[in-house]
């Protein structure tokens, strides 16, 4: 059976809780609630969002680019983080801003140097995460944290699900058009190779979130966008480009 966890806002307050698509009530405490009487909020509160580039052999192909011999990794901060629903902000700075739907891991209990055969036991969960860049901003600086690091750049949500991430579909929609259509099958390096990875570099703490690369297809976001991102087994993280 698949678990969805969910956080929220309710009377003033965040909350968690378990969600049931079947009837869409979310269990919370002795409470029954229902999904559209409350708030979803980005799922967890990362410490840090580890990001991986060049993840998916037909991006790499449609880049021209050599497969990575090891992952290739980058931050965002948690400053970034905004939930479904919440509006994602284009900076001044930028006249390029682009989608890149992703799969997040959600890592659930504190791990350092682990083998990526135990790696299942540290991950709470997968989400839907938008890797959010300043493209043109990429370019110029000629690297990548100002690029993906402004406020809003990292949705994720609509809350955490345990899935098998092997062989999931995964899909953008900008305005209802598919932009990019892949299946995780497809990552060069899977979920247990990357937290392999990735703990032999830094501490991972529960909370923490790894956005696993995008497919093919990235492109361009313009105010008053609604960008989808949809995975199997997870639902669908919705949020707007502001006016």
């Amino acid at each position: 059976m698949v678990v969805r966890i969910v956080r929220f806002r309710l009377e003033g307050l965040v909350r968690g809780g378990s969600l049931s698509l079947e009837d869409n009530r979310i269990v919370s405490g002795g409470d029954v609630l229902a999904i559209e009487d409350v708030e979803l909020l980005a799922p967890c509160c990362p410490s840090k969002i580890v990001c991986v580039g060049l993840n998916y052999v037909e991006h790499a192909t449609e880049l021209k680019m050599k497969l990575p011999e090891e992952p290739i990794l980058f931050l965002k901060p948690p400053s970034a983080v905004i939930g479904p629903g919440a509006e994602i902000v284009v900076p001044q700075s930028s006249q390029r801003v682009d989608y890149e739907g992703e799969l997040g891991v959600v890592i659930g209990k504190r791990c350092k140097a682990i083998a990526a055969d135990e790696a299942k036991k540290y991950i709470l969960g997968y989400t839907c995460f938008n890797d959010v860049t300043a493209r043109d901003l990429q370019q110029k600086d000629g690297q990548w944290t100002r690029a993906k690091s402004f406020d809003t750049f990292a949705p994720f949500g609509p809350w955490i699900a345990s899935i098998d991430p092997s062989n999931a579909d995964i899909k953008t929609r900008v305005n209802d058009e598919v932009k990019q259509s892949s299946n995780t099958a497809d990552l060069i390096f899977g979920v247990p190779k990357l937290i392999e990875f990735i703990s032999h570099v830094m501490i991972l703490e529960p909370g923490d979130v790894i956005a696993t690369g995008t497919p093919p297809g990235v492109g361009r976001l313009v105010k008053g966008d609604v960008v989808e991102v949809e995975i199997d087994g997870i639902g669908v993280l919705k949020n707007r480009v502001a006016l």
